[in-house]
């Protein structure tokens, strides 16, 4: 099977990497292409795989192509590209904003098996998450293929096309939530006193342990975060200050602002 990607950037090299660590796929299996011959070679020089700046040899080459370019790019790059992709290639998107009707109305070849999803950074670490859906040509065993290859850098999980949007707010995005969070922690802990880098450390290792106990245990987060709030203590004193200035409606407000974004892109 040869997977290949058009876009060479951070969201592609995490895939890639992911792709090459788990042992799934041979650097020979993939080939990638970028606007730049710099690019190309570096992510050649990275990885051993074998790169392009012709997007119509990767995409003539590919029997899973990921369209990993910038939605904006979309028009030029799928006009260029959209004959030279043979009938039976898995096209899957991880672009914001682009449905699978205008991938369909795009290519122009209502016979293409079209998959949309939505990866995050995350995958650089092999702890990204992806929502995906598929388009009406793509067989369970097609889905299943995919699925495969994304869950090498992470979890990834199907879901209802209605709901891309929302998995853009909530996890797509959300990184840049929780880094700004650990960066205001560890700000407050290096005022009161804290190495920065410790700060990091401590908060960042703390919102990781959060997230484990989530996903491990199944308990509910109200749950988990009363078991921290002791009568009369410390944490529960935060959690006051945190309600007051409205921490849950401005995190809310955002994701709905991202959501928002996402369905007028």
């Amino acid at each position: 099977m040869k997977i290949g990607f058009i876009g060479l950037g951070n969201m592609a090299t995490a895939m890639i990497g992911g792709m090459l660590q788990k042992g799934i796929a041979k650097p020979e299996d993939i080939i990638g292409s970028s606007k730049t011959e710099a690019t190309a070679e570096k992510i050649k020089s990275k990885f051993n795989i074998n790169t392009s700046t012709d997007n119509k040899t990767v995409a003539a080459q590919a029997d899973v192509l990921f369209l990993a370019v910038k939605p904006v790019f979309f028009p030029e790059v799928i006009a260029e590209i959209k004959d030279a992709v043979k009938a039976d290639t898995l096209i899957v998107s991880i672009a914001a904003g682009r449905n699978l009707q205008y991938l369909k109305d795009a290519f122009g070849r209502p016979e293409l098996k079209l998959i949309r999803c939505m990866p995050n950074t995350p995958a650089l670490v092999l702890e990204g998450c992806t929502g995906v859906c598929a388009g009406e040509n793509v067989t369970e065993e097609d889905l299943e293929q995919v699925l495969f290859l994304l869950r090498s850098f992470g979890i990834a999980s199907v879901v209802p096309e209605r709901l891309m949007d929302v998995v853009v707010g909530v996890s797509g995005s959300s990184p840049a939530y929780v880094f700004m969070f650990i960066e205001a922690m560890a700000d407050e802990a290096v005022a009161a006193g804290m190495p920065r880098k410790q700060a990091y450390e401590f908060a960042a290792q703390s919102v990781l342990g959060s997230a484990k106990m989530v996903l491990e245990t199944g308990k509910h987060p109200g749950e988990l975060k009363d078991m921290v709030c002791s009568p009369g203590g410390t944490t529960i004193q935060a959690v006051k200050v945190l309600e007051e200035k409205g921490l849950r409606a401005a995190v809310m407000d955002a994701m709905d602002a991202c959501i928002e974004k996402s369905k007028c892109m």
